[in-house]
């Protein structure tokens, strides 16, 4: 019986593992789908061999102390996989425990195709992962078109296959409010909201004395955060912030005007709904010297919205450039001219149009399908 091994190491990579998972079973119906997933993945009919929560580590010192666990995880999906030898052996995101594997695999007597979805950001940081996945892997599915031109093609296949957010965007009801609604995101973790939010607050006062129409939410990534916001707010003295959940963030980005957000993934997801929007990333002394001088992490744009884009859509105030005045003075520039939001509207339209609106996991089954052996012999 011909098989597919799967690997998601985190919750990200379960929500893009299930999809896959369906869309294998329909492709490769004799095809025996079993590795490592969450909950979506066992649902969807995966052989679990070991829960994806079991590899789920946070901080530096949570790894340290796991490590003992991860590696016996290592050792014993690697001797495994030498072992029943499945046809392919597709890894999800988790690049540094995945590539590892693929290495470890590459090295030995597997005999199978080896794949990576998603790619680590070797464009920012990394990029001598660049030749060693050249060597390791046998097909990498990018979810940015940039990112295959990284790639020498003549060692590496590398299909762009769409990004998953194209799909999932938010289509339902806006937030009704009576006046323009403004939107900060402060990060989802705690020292990124205490970096972020404190110069947010003071800039969204200023702006409220400014313009009496305006409204202000806060997107709250965690509930366990929502005590640490409202200090925050209090301490700003600035009452007029309401708090929204995580999940109704796209029916928030769908209703705003402007928003204010640290510099991330929402960052994309504000482009793709035409949201002019303000990132920021507060950055300490010492993680700015490591940044610069040691990872020499020195980009154009930060922002993976003007990456995308080759330009600035959205302006960018990261480390010493994000100052309560700078954020001010780009809030007022957007806020006190109707031309100035429209222009930015349209640069985000080009980035829906960027992106194609491709379903990766059927993209991915298919051009899998399409292959020479052995995926093939899956049918």
């Amino acid at each position: 019986m011909h098989s597919i091994f799967i690997f998601a190491g985190e919750t990200s990579g379960d929500l893009h593992g299930y999809k896959l998972v369906r869309e294998l079973k329909k492709t490769f119906p004799n095809a025996h789908l079993f590795g490592v997933g969450g909950p979506k993945m066992r649902a969807e009919g995966l052989d679990c061999i070991l829960e994806m929560e079991k590899f789920q580590v946070m901080g530096f010192i949570d790894v340290f102390f796991a490590l003992p666990r991860l590696m016996r995880y290592f050792f014993s999906l690697r001797n495994l996989l030498l072992k029943k030898q499945p046809d392919l052996a597709f890894f999800i995101d988790y690049p540094g425990f995945n590539l590892a594997l693929a290495k470890s695999l590459s090295k030995r007597s597997f005999k199978g195709k080896i794949c990576h979805y998603i790619c680590p950001s070797v464009w920012a940081w990394g990029k001598k992962r660049i030749s060693k996945m050249e060597k390791i892997l046998d097909h990498l599915f990018v979810i940015f078109p940039f990112e295959a031109a990284l790639f020498d093609k003549q060692k590496l296949q590398v299909d762009y296959v769409g990004h998953p957010l194209v799909q999932n965007i938010y289509t339902g009801p806006a937030i009704t409010t009576d006046g323009r609604l403004i939107a900060l995101f402060p990060g989802s973790r705690q020292k990124e909201i205490l970096r972020n939010f404190p110069l947010q607050l003071q800039v969204a006062k200023k702006l409220s004395s400014e313009f009496p129409d305006l409204k202000f939410a806060v997107s709250v990534s965690e509930p366990s955060f929502t005590p640490i916001l409202k200090q925050l707010c209090l301490e700003a003295k600035f009452d007029q912030a309401t708090l929204f959940s995580s999940d109704q963030n796209g029916a928030l980005m769908k209703s705003c005007t402007l928003a204010i957000a640290k510099s991330g993934t929402n960052n994309l997801e504000l482009a793709l709904h035409q949201v002019p929007t303000i990132v920021t990333y507060g950055v300490g002394p010492m993680d700015l010297f490591i940044v610069k001088n040691i990872l020499k992490i020195i980009l154009p744009f930060y922002c993976i919205v003007n990456i995308i884009a080759g330009k600035e859509v959205f302006p960018e105030l990261i480390g010493p450039n994000f100052t309560e005045e700078s954020l001010y003075t780009q809030a007022m520039r957007l806020l006190s001219s109707e031309q100035a939001l429209k222009e930015c509207r349209e640069k985000c339209a080009e980035i829906g149009k960027i992106l194609e609106k491709n379903v990766p996991e059927v993209a991915i089954a298919n051009i899998l399908k399409n292959e020479k052996q052995p995926i093939q012999n899956l049918h």
